[in-house]
């Protein structure tokens, strides 16, 4: 080995690499995942990458685990660890066998999906909600729950939309990875998205009443513009919360009251309980997709996700709904008076 770095300057040096490959989304979930172990490193008094053996490893581990942490969410930071010690092992870092004494946990269908979802029933009502509201209808936080609930799209897919992606006419948007805006799967993850007639009025109102004449820094014109231009990934969030907010259309499950309560704004938004972030819509979404019987192909192709993925961790959310919607009308008739 012929370097030597500290876990902090290695973690460093990693991050931006990946910058010139993933979306900043990732990189900074890299971050959070990496700087736990590093801090854990500097609090073990380990100052060079070199020094690291496999008992620090299976160390860190047990203290993860100590942690109570979620399953699915141990075997990510770990995975990042050994995505770490992998890059390190190819600039001769640290020696070339340490990233296989990584153990990464074998995690069950249940611990590894995630059932936090935009139900279809919220989704509908919210939805209804804009689209006969005269003062919401076109707004950001509405026309960004258009586009993720019938595209099911990313949010880093989203914001990579320019206003050209865009064809009423058609009525499709086109997905592009044109770094700096990337896609996650870069040009793979290119496809061209139907959305339905009222997506359509919902993005030309927004375009008209509340989009403002902006370029990113790069000249482009994006689809979704704030005053500034491209809008952050936080100004996406904020949209998400507040659009998904249930007190929109019924009373406060939380027993608070709307016009007082601090969760509508904005820098609070993502605390109120019922409030789903874009990741959630886009699970909604796929679910909700499966269960409207577009085949599990297709909807692969127009959330850009692989078949394994939406059978593994969606098509079983699918099935339940639909169970639950048929349970009450086939209960009925499931009794021994029924019984010929």
């Amino acid at each position: 080995m012929s370097r030597d770095l500290s876990p902090r300057e290695a973690r460093d040096r990693f991050l931006s690499r990946r910058k010139q490959e993933n979306t900043e989304k990732t990189v900074r979930s890299y971050k959070n995942r990496l700087t736990r172990f590093v801090q854990w490193t500097e609090d073990e008094g380990i100052d060079s990458m070199a020094d690291l053996s496999g008992w620090d490893l299976d160390e860190y581990r047990a203290a993860r685990e100590a942690a109570d942490i979620a399953p699915a969410t141990l075997k990510g930071q770990l995975m990042a660890v050994k995505q770490l010690l992998d890059y390190c092992a190819s600039i001769d870092v640290v020696d070339g066998d340490l990233p296989d004494k990584v153990t990464i946990p074998t995690l069950s269908r249940a611990e590894e999906s995630n059932d936090t979802k935009l139900d279809v029933d919220d989704a509908n009502a919210l939805l209804s909600y804009y689209r006969s509201s005269s003062e919401m209808f076109g707004r950001p936080e509405h026309a960004f729950l258009e586009v993720t609930w019938h595209t099911g799209a990313r949010m880093s897919g989203i914001r990579a939309l320019d206003l050209g992606d865009f064809d009423p006419d058609r009525q499709t948007l086109e997905f592009r990875h044109r770094p700096p805006t990337r896609l996650k799967n870069k040009e793979d993850g290119e496809r061209v998205v139907g959305i339905s007639k009222p997506v359509v009025k919902a993005l030309r109102t927004y375009i008209a009443r509340e989009r403002f004449e902006k370029r990113d820094d790069e000249g482009r014109e994006p689809l979704f513009a704030g005053r500034q231009g491209r809008p952050s990934d936080t100004t996406f969030r904020a949209w998400s919360y507040l659009g998904t907010q249930p007190c929109h259309v019924v009373q406060c499950p939380h027993g608070n009251r709307r016009a007082t309560c601090e969760f509508t704004r904005r820098n609070h938004a993502s605390k109120c309980p019922s409030s789903r972030s874009p990741h959630a819509i886009r699970t909604g979404s796929i679910t909700w997709q499966l269960l409207q019987g577009l085949s599990i192909d297709i909807v692969a192709a127009r959330v850009n996700a692989t078949p394994k993925t939406i059978r593994r961790h969606y098509y079983r959310a699918a099935e339940r709904d639909e169970f639950e919607e048929l349970r009450s009308e086939h209960t009925l008739k499931l009794d021994i008076e029924n019984y010929d």
